[in-house]
């Protein structure tokens, strides 16, 4: 059993409220073809707070990872699919939303995931590890497509074998959850997965409420 979910039993029995244990969220986003992973921007450590700055006002902050060339090749008027398949420089859109996730991209496009503090922390460990930064702080390539995002130059190369879905599949894997990388290319291969574990914690949080009352099972 993960972290998270040991969490989530071990309050229920003795009935301490989830947030009592110092819970924190990740929130996986579908955007089209491609995946986004946030987090409240309240919950973010010291080494990712130059993104609140970069950033004011915000509620929560999505990263996605993408495409340099692509991106180059968009601005020049000459963009097509096929320039994405070849190796090159990566790139890492974050956006800021003072607004719920729901309200921002739709219900149907949001999962929220519970996990510990120390899970969100190594997930915000992996993203700054995938940002080009100088002095612990990654500097703005350029503002982003539309209000409220910024692009930051990235680590990690983007190829037709790692793709905006693979990094995002990673980022989870970071923070312990039980998705798998290897192979993820398309939206739809991480949005069940994510959807699995949405329903995975919402069973055990019925099963949990279930045996509260008479602390059954004990």
């Amino acid at each position: 059993m993960n972290l998270r979910l040991s969490l989530i039993l071990a309050a229920a029995l003795v009935g301490v409220p989830i947030s009592c244990l110092g819970a924190s969220h990740v929130i996986v986003v579908r955007r089209g073809w491609h995946i986004d992973v946030g987090l409240p921007a309240a919950e973010l450590g010291p080494r990712l707070q130059f993104v609140a700055a970069d950033l004011p006002g915000i509620r929560y902050v999505f990263f996605g990872f993408g495409d340099k060339h692509y991106l180059e090749s968009r601005k020049k008027g000459s963009s097509t699919l096929a320039a994405a398949l070849w190796p090159g420089r990566g790139i890492m859109l974050v956006t800021g939303i003072d607004a719920s996730p729901q309200q921002g991209f739709g219900a149907q496009h949001v999962i929220e995931l519970t996990v510990s503090e120390r899970q969100a922390s190594a997930m915000q460990d992996f993203i700054v590890a995938s940002m080009v930064t100088l002095n612990g702080s990654a500097q703005v390539y350029e503002p982003g497509p539309y209000e409220g995002s910024v692009y930051f130059l990235a680590v990690p190369s983007y190829s037709a074998l790692h793709t905006c879905n693979t990094w995002a599949s990673e980022a989870l894997r970071a923070a312990g959850l039980d998705v798998q990388s290897a192979g993820v290319l398309f939206a739809g291969q991480l949005w069940s997965q994510a959807r699995r574990l949405q329903t995975q914690e919402a069973m055990n949080r019925r099963g949990a409420s279930a045996r509260q009352p008479g602390q059954a099972g004990l």
